[in-house]
């Protein structure tokens, strides 16, 4: 039997064989390619997962947790006694041979000597250093707070810009169709030519409505990314969800009361008042004297005089020494009334702090209720009436009933009502952050 090669007996040639054999390689390698270039993809970035990166990575976070983490280490260091002083000396040697054994008092010397704050210093010292690393660790929650606060803040900016962007295009699609309508009319003689201009002319302007939003929405997820330490990435893709959930809020009172015991910012105000006050007790304690003990032995070389008396004896002492507040008035006294005056002050900060929070809250629950009305307004209200107002007079227009005019005018308004729903929708979200970083409670009403 005889054989035939395999483009013969399938009729293929053999250039048509190398060009399947080419093109089959391709194909190969872009199935294997594929699932890598997918994997370099941007995932879509839910709120949460910002929060999580931000917090995970931010750099400014993460300097303030190492100074906390720094001041921790001060307490034991400054609630010890001082370090010894060991001493060696060589006493009385005689000029100019320097002989051991020919002065009885020659001797060499060897001591310690330790100081001792008065009783209750140590401990007030290191007690304000651990409320001074306790208002650290407050102001470190007080950070992540507020940055999962612009995070989130960041985040529902560019989801507006997201839904400004998507309704700008519907109305671009809408507005080529008014062209057609418009051109259709005006070529069979009963419709004007200024109403295709007119709605070219409304096509421009969405078009440069749409540049203005993407640039914006660069600018935030460039703003987002920093905040995520990937300002690298180019761009930002948002989940896609229902985020339209707006939950009536309980009584700002609720929020007041919440926020006295969970606020970072006030327990580290209420944490550097008692630093502060520690601070003062020790002022109170320096007029107080310290103490010193020393022990110092002596040893000596060399026979006693006279000669068959026995070899010289090695000498101990003991050192007893009091630190004498002799100008209290002007150190020790001074220091007190620095002490109390930063107290005082501690006091007044906290205060200004308290305010500033309740009307934080205050504040923010006004924007929020205002925007969830608005919202509520567009969605139920304003939104559905306009468009039907669009339907109506789309209808009219076709049948030469309405002037094109005012078609595109209700048009226009009808897409600025979508655009602000949209927005009262962010703007409310954005409230409840500030809300959540204003109470500090970081829950999120869904």
């Amino acid at each position: 039997m005889t054989t035939h090669p395999i483009w013969k007996r399938a009729r293929i040639s053999p250039g048509e064989s190398l060009f399947f054999l080419r093109w089959a390689g391709l194909l190969v390698c872009g199935l294997l390619i594929l699932p890598t270039a997918l994997a370099n993809e941007p995932d879509s970035l839910t709120i949460d997962a910002a929060v999580e990166i931000a917090v995970r990575d931010n750099p400014n976070l993460a300097q303030l947790n190492e100074r906390y983490k720094a001041l921790t280490k001060i307490p034991s260091q400054v609630g010890t006694l001082p370090d010894p002083m060991i001493s060696l000396n060589a006493m009385n040697f005689p000029v100019p041979d320097f002989h051991r054994r020919q002065e009885p008092m020659t001797q060499v010397q060897l001591g310690i000597v330790q100081a001792f704050p008065f009783p209750g210093k140590l401990r007030l010292k290191e007690e304000a250093a651990e409320f001074e690393a306790l208002a650290a660790s407050h102001s470190v929650d007080e950070l992540r707070l507020q940055l999962v606060s612009t995070v989130r803040g960041k985040w529902w900016q560019v989801y507006y810009l997201d839904q400004a962007l998507d309704t700008v295009y519907r109305n671009q699609k809408l507005f080529r169709e008014f062209i057609k309508v418009a051109e259709t009319k005006y070529e069979t003689g009963i419709g004007l030519q200024q109403d295709v201009l007119l709605a070219q002319l409304e096509l421009s302007r969405l078009f440069d409505q749409e540049i203005q939003i993407k640039a914006m929405r660069r600018t935030q997820a460039i703003q987002l990314n920093v905040l995520m330490d990937t300002p690298t990435r180019d761009s930002v893709s948002l989940a896609d969800a229902d985020y339209t959930s707006l939950p009536a809020l309980p009584a700002k009172e609720t929020f007041f009361e919440s926020a006295v015991s969970l606020r970072p910012l006030l327990k580290q105000k209420q944490t550097e008042i008692d630093a502060a006050n520690s601070r003062l007790k020790l002022a109170r304690k320096d007029t107080f004297p310290d103490f010193a003990v020393g022990v110092t032995y002596g040893d000596r070389r060399g026979d006693n005089v006279p000669a068959g008396n026995g070899s010289r004896d090695d000498f101990l002492s003991l050192m007893f020494g009091v630190k004498v507040p002799l100008y209290s008035k002007r150190k020790q006294a001074k220091a007190i009334d620095q002490r109390a005056a930063e107290l005082q002050r501690s006091f007044y900060s906290a205060q200004d702090e308290n305010g500033r929070v309740m009307g934080a809250i205050a504040t923010a629950i006004t924007d929020y209720d205002r925007a969830r009305e608005e919202f509520s307004l567009f969605d139920k209200g304003i939104i559905p009436q306009a468009s039907q107002t669009v339907q109506s007079m789309l209808a009219g227009y076709q049948v030469s009933e309405v002037d094109f005019l005012n078609l595109v005018r209700s048009q226009v308004t009808l897409l600025n009502y979508q655009l602000q729903y949209w927005r009262a929708l962010s703007e409310a979200k954005q409230s409840l952050a500030r809300l959540e970083a204003a109470v500090g409670e970081d829950t999120i009403y869904e």
